[in-house]
């Protein structure tokens, strides 16, 4: 049951687990991810799923849980998250993301980006539009998760995006100058 205490993780576990119920495939991705990773670092105001597979009854699921869409948002009653689901397909930069972390919590399922992609597509903002807010919660997301992320993965990309110089900043910020 979704109430004002219900954190995000709370509401991403229970929508994506409605929407999985009726054969949808929708990944937590954008500052909500961040958050799901670090949430004493960071704290998202509304949930992003991109849809990589898309069942029937979608509308219905959400509505169960007491959503309503409100233009581009759903609203829930009793909690200050919004729901988005932007357009896809699943990418951070140019890279099409095809693979995702899975979290089960009783019989719950969540999808979110891994840890590696959630770093990449917080630096996303920080290596296209110079956004520092989103170099630090690639930062939060690295200290929360760093066992779990692949630097080379991330160096690599932002070469390929030709950001290297803005790789080193966040290298050297977590202690990994280059």
């Amino acid at each position: 049951m979704i109430g004002p205490t219900s954190s995000l993780t709370d509401i991403a576990f229970a929508v994506c687990t409605a929407l999985e119920r009726k054969g949808f495939h929708a990944v937590l991705t954008g500052g909500s991810a961040a958050t799901y990773y670090a949430p004493e670092a960071y704290q998202s105001g509304d949930l992003d799923f991109v849809t990589t597979l898309k069942g029937t009854g979608g509308e219905a699921a959400l509505a169960a849980l007491g959503f309503t869409r409100k233009g581009d948002f759903y609203r829930h009653p009793r909690s200050h998250f919004l729901l988005e689901f932007p357009n896809g397909p699943l990418a951070v930069g140019d890279d099409l993301i095809k693979s995702w972390s899975t979290a089960r919590r009783d019989d719950e399922v969540l999808y979110v980006l891994s840890p590696t992609d959630s770093c990449r597509d917080r630096l996303a903002s920080f290596l296209f539009w110079n956004d520092f807010s989103g170099l630090e919660q690639a930062l939060a997301v690295f200290h929360a998760r760093s066992k779990e992320v692949d630097l080379n993965v991330i160096e690599d990309w932002c070469r390929r995006e030709r950001h290297s110089q803005k790789f080193g900043l966040f290298a050297s910020r977590i202690g990994a100058a280059k």
